[in-house]
This record gives C-alpha cells, structure tokens and sequence, in this order.
C-alpha cells in the first residue's frame, strides 16, 4: 500500500475528503519525523520508531572489490509492538493431546 491508497483509507474511515486526509496523514509523518529529532516515538500496540547512530565502516564496491570508506550517519530503526506482531503472525493452534491406551 502506497501514500494517497492509505490517505483513500483513511478518507473512507473516517469521512473526511481525500485531501483532508492527506492532510491529516502528511501532518502525522510530520510529527513523527521531527520528533525523532529529539526522541523516540511509540505507538503503543502499533511499535516504536528510533534514531540509531551508524558508526564510520569500510565497505567493498561491489564492481570493483575496491575497499570503500563509509561515513557515519544515522538511520530510523522500527520495532513493532505486540499487537502488530500477533496480527502478522496470528497464534498457532493448540496442538492436540496424544491418546493414552
């Protein structure tokens, strides 16, 4: 699923025009992306967005074989909450008790 496919969802959940969910869904990212600035953010049920620093590393040009210095840098790292998870990966089914004779 793309952007403007969730804005669409969001539109029709909601009731709201698809620009004003786009709205709502762009001021949502938004938020989510300053605030990693300074913290992390949780979703509670839903998962836990991060800032994680990358330390400087030499890597390999694929083409090459040359050895390539890589910068540090920082990336976002998202852990997915229970409810998110059990979603994706529903419980197994009990499995059945042997029969004793």
């Amino acid at each position: 699923m793309r952007k403007p496919e969730l804005a669409a969802v969001i539109a029709e959940k909601t009731d709201l025009t698809k620009e004003k969910a786009n709205q709502v869904l762009n001021a949502i990212l938004d938020s989510i992306t300053g605030a990693l600035d300074k913290d992390t953010v949780t979703l509670v049920g839903f998962g836990t967005f991060e800032k994680r620093h990358r330390g400087a590393r030499t890597g390999k040009n694929p083409q090459t074989g040359e050895p390539v210095k890589i910068k540090a840098s920082n990336t976002v790292a998202f852990k997915p909450g229970k409810n998110l998870k059990d979603s994706v990966n529903p419980p197994a089914a009990p499995a059945k008790a042997a029969k004793k004779k």
